[in-house]
């Protein structure tokens, strides 16, 4: 009995469910070797270990059933109180029986062990879903990655996978639960590292703000193991949210990079004002105007002629998770295309002018922090892709005579 005690304690399994599972091998095993036709019950002393066998019979006038049945004289005999339709319990312990049903018993409890177990694990990570672990990878297998997550091991098929992420044995990493299933071989634990919702998770971790509620995270938009947009508000006036999720030196933001493989983040400043916000969302490119449609959900965009390729991006990048963070269709055009079509060009406010002035100049940021936080370097890279005069106006830029 102290034996399943620690085993009870040691596989995290309440003693009792062990206890009853000795019980029901000993029922199990005594019909099988005995007698299977009689009603039976196993009684074990959770002291001292001793087990008893009673035979479960009704009290009838007469009985014709031995096995089921006895009459009410013999119940009379055992206690006065006994009458018609009464049960009673007639103790058939057999002389030999803990040698023979050892076995028997043996199956059921590590069946009883296992099965309690599973159902731990997965009342344990069912109530996680969505939650961040961390886990060591113990083997790649035709493209699916195996993570031990101490518990149990878990899944990460090639579509949760990061791109020419390389995931080495032994390797710490952290990943996103996105569904746990209980299958017939135990409960199964999905992983990703692609979902949005696991870079929303690290800056909980990496930015007390966040976590405390100080920062709330409005939206998110990730191409896994590229780039990614994060838009970010805070309540409090007096607290910077693009600031929070930096941290000094950068080194929050880092932290999340590094953890990503050099995935490159922008944060930008989430508003009501669906122009303001769509021209937050295009950053780092300038921003001269900002059409909305609230009905239709569409927005036309004005950006300096020089700017257009940022604004687009490699491959039309930067425009595509601006439209997937703020959940407005964006069309670009520059200052050029704008007059010759003869468009109304509306200006933004000017408070949001200067705030998208002073998250792209870099004048607070990029001075400090030219890594990851507003994609510097993407930004010159999409620039040199533009054309010959798009690229003289940008050394223009650079030399301050624009």
């Amino acid at each position: 009995m102290a034996a399943f005690r620690e085993l009870g304690v040691e596989k995290g399994i309440n003693p009792e469910i062990l206890f009853d599972a000795i019980e029901a091998a000993l029922v199990a095993a005594y019909k099988r070797n005995f007698n299977a036709a009689q009603n039976v019950r196993v009684a074990l002393d959770r002291t001292s270990g001793q087990y008893h066998v009673y035979a479960i019979k009704t009290v009838v006038e007469e009985a014709e059933d031995s096995i089921q049945e006895i009459s009410l004289a013999m119940a009379q005999q055992i206690s006065p109180d006994y009458q018609l339709g009464d049960t009673l319990e007639v103790e058939v312990t057999p002389a030999n029986f803990g040698r023979i049903a050892a076995q028997t018993a043996k199956q059921v409890v590590v069946q009883r062990i296992r099965e309690a177990e599973r159902g731990i694990i997965y009342e344990e990570f069912s109530s996680r879903e969505g939650d961040i672990v961390t886990g060591i990878v113990q083997r790649v297998e035709n493209r699916n990655v195996y993570v031990d997550l101490g518990r149990t091991e878990a899944i990460m098929q090639q579509t949760e996978q990061i791109a020419n992420e390389e995931y080495v044995v032994n390797d710490r990493i952290k990943a996103l639960i996105i569904e746990v299933k209980n299958s017939t071989k135990g409960p199964q634990v999905l992983l990703s590292r692609t979902h949005p919702d696991l870079l929303k998770r690290l800056f909980e971790l990496e930015v007390p703000e966040i976590h405390d509620g100080i920062v709330e995270i409005k939206s998110v938009a990730r191409e896994a193991g590229m780039r990614s947009k994060i838009a970010v508000y805070a309540k409090d006036e007096s607290v910077d949210p693009i600031g929070s999720c930096v941290g000094h030196r950068g080194f929050r933001v880092q932290a999340i990079v590094d953890e990503l493989r050099n995935e490159k983040i922008d944060i930008v400043k989430w508003s009501e004002d669906p122009a303001v916000y769509i021209a937050n969302a295009l950053s780092p490119a300038k921003v001269v105007s900002v059409d909305v449609a609230e009905n239709e959900k569409m927005s036309r965009v004005v950006v300096p002629d020089y700017q257009l390729s940022l604004a687009i991006g490699k491959e039309g990048q930067n425009a595509r998770l601006a439209a997937k963070l703020t959940g407005w269709k964006i069309d670009i055009k520059s200052e050029t295309q704008a007059e010759e079509e003869g468009e109304f060009l509306p200006s933004l406010p000017e408070e949001a002018c200067d705030e998208a002035e002073d998250e792209m100049s870099g004048e607070d940021f990029l001075a400090e922090f030219e890594h990851d936080t507003f994609d510097a370097d993407d930004a010159e890279a999409d620039a040199e892709t533009a054309e010959a005069g798009t690229e003289a106006d940008i050394q223009d830029e650079d030399s301050g005579e624009v």
